[in-house]
């Protein structure tokens, strides 16, 4: 088995089968893991069963409220999209589960059928980040909490989850309405690698509580635009039997939508979380 750390965020894992790892190869893919919060896997054969398996080594899993459903197995959540539809699904700079009182640990996805070309999905860190941004700005942002919402995204009255549960690609927009509006520190400690990790993202997060509207908006467009600079992106190129394996608390992810015509199914397990602390320094 070898790892490789990748240019900007993750690392890749060759050389290995995750049907019939071996505890030492656990052991070390568990702990690159830990390390970098983003593993791609290449030529890789798993069934829906494996998939499974390997995703329950990590945590229990949890059962998507909002995302289409496998038809035999609850667990796997689809994402899809059709050579007719204009809209994909995560087509814009995000975390998964934010919007959770305990946010999910991540996600392991499979390519089940892929465009010719595109599709791809980019990935930044967020403890990257974080460390490049300048000391003041880093002590006082450790002091602060962000609201997190699914409504806008998820929610009756979203104009985007109209149109996808119209496609049959979305469910549960009542259940996103009752949902409550968590607040998590805008620096967390890293549940598994204890680093100073921006916790905010375009998609699920509202404000900064500390801060006036137009300051919560400002900074976060500030923090957002260190987040995404183009030189900090790694784009993974999906091919048949890849694997994607990200961490929601170290990571935002962008599925690219460039393959109008044609038809692309990814299989998602996510597993759970853990509660979120604060980042203290010293």
């Amino acid at each position: 088995m070898n790892i490789v750390t990748c240019k900007n965020v993750g690392a890749e894992v060759s050389g290995v089968d995750l049907r019939q790892l071996t505890g030492e190869q656990f052991h070390a893919i568990q702990t690159a893991f830990f390390r970098h919060g983003l593993l791609f896997f290449r030529d890789q054969n798993l069934d829906e069963l494996d998939h499974i398996a390997f995703s329950k080594r990590w945590g229990d899993i949890n059962i998507n409220r909002f995302f289409k459903a496998h038809s035999e197995h609850p667990e796997i959540a689809l994402v899809e999209k059709e050579p007719d539809q204009q809209q994909n699904i995560g087509g814009g700079w995000h975390t998964d589960h934010s919007y959770d009182e305990v946010p999910a640990l991540g996600s392991i996805l499979a390519a089940r059928e892929l465009p010719p070309e595109g599709g791809d999905t980019w990935f930044v860190s967020a403890a990257d980040a974080f460390d490049r941004l300048d000391p003041p700005l880093k002590n006082s942002l450790i002091k602060l909490t962000a609201t997190h919402s699914g409504k806008h995204v998820f929610g009756s009255t979203s104009p985007y989850a109209q149109s996808q549960h119209q496609t049959g690609r979305l469910k549960g927009t009542d259940q996103a309405d009752e949902l409550p509006d968590p607040v998590h520190p805008v620096v967390i400690a890293h549940p598994l690698s204890g680093r100073a990790t921006l916790y905010i993202n375009p998609g699920f997060t509202v404000r900064i509580n500390e801060l006036s509207e137009s300051e919560s908006a400002a900074m976060l467009d500030r923090l957002y635009g260190e987040m995404m600079r183009d030189e900090f992106v790694e784009r993974f190129e999906w091919k048949p039997g890849s694997i994607a394996f990200w961490d929601n608390r170290a990571t935002w992810h962008f599925a690219q939508n460039d393959y109008h015509g044609h038809r692309r199914e990814m299989h998602r397990i996510t597993i759970e979380g853990e509660p979120l602390r604060r980042y203290i320094s010293g």
